[in-house]
């Protein structure tokens, strides 16, 4: 399936020059976001996953169907003050400024094989920190998988040590 036709180019969002790809057409259309799904799926299982990890918010959107497809677990990777109880947390740095990202103390375990799973790689900072959480509480990235690829962004670059998949690359 040509997913690339359910993304809706927006451009001069979020400001002038950036040109947003908009996935809320795949979202709406039934069977482009189950042949989503399962490709992500299918690259859990032949991973090992035993958790899916996706960080706010939407990594929940593809995660949260492909833990539940699995009957296997979902840790969401939240910004602060967002988490109720015993966290962890990791600073990172952004092009300009930097960012926080925070996940429950006891959301992942030692042995736990780990699938990151998200919308978009981009510069790859965000995922970056999500490992560094995941594996800071003692589990193993077995991969990454995306919906899309921004590949001019060279967000692979930084995760060059893992298995990476994206279903769609501009």
């Amino acid at each position: 399936m040509d997913l690339k036709k359910y993304i809706a180019d927006v451009p001069d969002f979020p400001k002038k020059g950036i040109l947003f790809r908009d996935i809320t057409p795949l979202m709406q259309n039934g069977k482009a976001y189950a042949y989503a799904t399962e490709q992500f799926v299918n690259f859990a299982k032949e991973k090992g996953a035993t958790l899916i990890v996706g960080p706010e918010a939407r990594g929940f959107i593809f995660g949260c169907p492909v833990a539940a497809n699995l009957s296997i677990g979902f840790a969401p990777v939240r910004k602060p003050g967002k988490l109720p109880r015993e966290y962890v947390s990791i600073s990172y740095d952004l092009e300009y400024g930097s960012n926080e990202l925070c996940m429950h103390a006891d959301a992942v375990k030692k042995g736990d094989k780990v699938l990151i799973v998200d919308d978009l790689l981009a510069t790859g900072g965000t995922i970056d920190a999500t490992i560094k959480l995941v594996e800071k509480l003692g589990a193993e990235v077995v991969g990454l998988a995306f919906l899309i690829e921004l590949a001019d962004l060279h967000g692979r670059d930084k995760l060059n040590n893992y298995d990476i998949l994206t279903l769609i690359t501009y």
